[in-house]
């Protein structure tokens, strides 16, 4: 189990008694440094971290460099530190927040937050979204009430950007903001607000950073995000179990975690996403914080990036001699572009959003209304789309590759009835059958051709989706995370699939120990 300790200050201060708990000084922790060496260290620094070299900055720190998990980590105090980059990711976090019950003062409304929880119930769902935002065991948050504006039409037009209601008057509805978030050190607080501290801090103890391991020592701990209430997961509950049982052999304590555990990713070495992603995402946000906070993720957050947006797989697969459909970027569905498309296309026209995912958002126009119907109906969701020569294949090569080298290969075959592989039927959701292959079987030009697409993108583990029409081939996309299920992509090499990613996990976190 990893030891705990409680960086203060003044260890004068101190006066409480917390069960399996370690209370030293910054000095302490500075010039003895007692645990030199010892593994899974876990730091709580509650020094004064007012200024940008203060001791709790500096805390903070030294237990990074000496591989301590540490909270907060030196990160979130110089965000803190800049309140104008501060306020600008705090004003996500009031999005559809509901404060009505609070009492509207013209000084504002302050209130803190201990390890992601508040008293009070109106702001329970803030005060955690800011802990997940700015990890950090106490945290002094000031709200300002900002009464709705209202103004004539006629005064200003170019100047109003409101919503006009039904009397032609432009309208700001009521409302909250975050004026102010401060990191507080646990010597400021007073007698009246140290028993809620000390509550939280043994909750968060207790239930986040001590909670139980596997018996048997494990080198690392890895956390795979997995959603439940997904409908369409990247892995079913026999592949997880699988993962789960190779990561144990590659030395790995494992822990399926969810959405609502992102401020715990600095309890592991490793995150591994097995939830659908996408760039406005808590899962882009979990590889972000886990790349910033040194752990190996897959997939990394540029890989995401990257593959989630077509605009730029179609960019980057041209300018690197990628074999591609005919396919041209679209920003107005105007008659002079239909006309464009039309000169460049025949019937029927594959159009498809950026950041489709499982056949949605992806739609095949038959003629010139369809077209245009089809075109508005998804510019309205994305400022570019993409429009694609439309080529008819009994499957889908998908080619796994990891850090580079081809993992599997499958053929996924169309969804019956249907020219997608899924058909998201009003009732159900079908899909076409599949048939796995050992990859030295798999064509060169398709095997080539998933490697190179690959390499555009990163070292992470990648599914290409290829077309192959007689000897020739083209690349569709790159997906990053891609489909792991039991039976499917794993029935050619069976459990060795699930421990040859957990190898490349352990290998990249024997490398930065070196």
């Amino acid at each position: 189990m990893p030891q705990l300790y409680l960086v203060v200050d003044d260890l004068s201060q101190w006066t409480h008694t917390l069960p399996g708990e370690a209370v030293i000084s910054f000095e302490t922790y500075l010039t003895e440094h007692p645990i030199k060496g010892q593994k899974k260290t876990r730091i709580i620094n509650l020094c004064n971290t007012d200024q940008y070299l203060s001791t709790g900055y500096y805390c903070s720190l030294l237990a990074e460099a000496r591989g301590h998990k540490v909270l907060p980590p030196a990160n979130t105090l110089t965000d803190l530190s800049s309140q104008q980059l501060t306020l600008v990711q705090a004003a996500e976090v009031l999005e559809d927040l509901n404060h009505k019950d609070l009492t509207r003062t013209d000084d504002g409304y302050a209130f803190r937050v201990y390890f992601g929880r508040t008293a009070l119930p109106q702001l329970k769902l803030l005060a955690r979204r800011l802990f997940e935002r700015f990890p950090c065991p106490i945290l002094e948050v000031r709200l300002a009430f900002l009464p709705g504006l209202q103004t004539s039409v006629a005064a200003a037009p170019e100047e109003v950007v409101a919503p006009v209601d039904a009397a032609g008057e432009h309208t700001v509805s009521d409302s909250w903001q975050i004026r102010s978030v401060h990191a507080v050190a646990y010597a400021e607080l007073d007698e009246q607000s140290t028993p809620e501290f000390v509550a939280a801090l043994e909750k968060f103890t207790q239930s986040v950073w001590r909670k139980p391991r596997s018996s048997k020592a494990s080198r690392w701990d890895m956390a795979i995000l997995v959603n439940p209430r997904e409908k369409l997961p990247p892995s079913d509950a026999k592949a997880l179990k699988k993962m789960e049982r190779a990561a144990q052999k590659m030395g790995f304590a494992v822990e399926f975690i969810g959405p609502q555990d992102y401020a715990r990713l600095g309890e592991f070495d490793a995150l591994f996403i097995r939830e659908t992603t996408a760039i406005d995402h808590h899962t882009y946000r979990f590889a972000r914080k886990a790349e910033i906070e040194g752990l190996v993720v897959m997939d990394d957050p540029t890989s995401i990036l990257r593959c989630c947006n077509k605009v730029f797989l179609q960019d980057a697969f041209t300018y690197s001699g990628v074999p591609t459909p005919l396919t041209r970027i679209v920003s107005s569905g105007s008659e002079a572009s239909l006309d464009a498309l039309e000169e460049a296309f025949t019937y029927p026209i594959v159009l498809k959003i950026p950041n489709s995912a499982f056949s949605v958002g992806v739609m095949k126009a038959e003629d010139r209304a369809m077209l245009k119907k089809m075109l508005n109906e998804l510019l309205a969701k994305s400022a570019l789309i993409l429009a694609q020569e439309y080529l008819y294949t009994e499957f889908d090569w998908r080619v796994g590759v990891l850090n580079n080298r081809p993992l599997f290969a499958c053929r996924y075959f169309m969804a019956k009835g249907h020219w997608q592989i899924y058909n998201h039927g009003e009732d159900r959701i079908g899909s076409g059958g599949w048939e796995t292959l050992p990859t030295y079987e798999v064509p060169k030009a398709v095997l080539d051709a998933a490697l190179k697409s690959a390499r555009i993108i990163g070292d992470g583990l990648y599914g290409i989706d290829i077309k192959q029409h007689g000897d020739k081939v083209y690349v569709i996309e790159v997906n990053d995370n891609p489909s792991l299920e039991e039976g499917v992509e794993d029935a050619f090499i069976g459990d060795e699939l699930y421990m040859q990613i957990m190898s490349e996990f352990a290998r990249r976190l024997e490398n930065r120990g070196r």
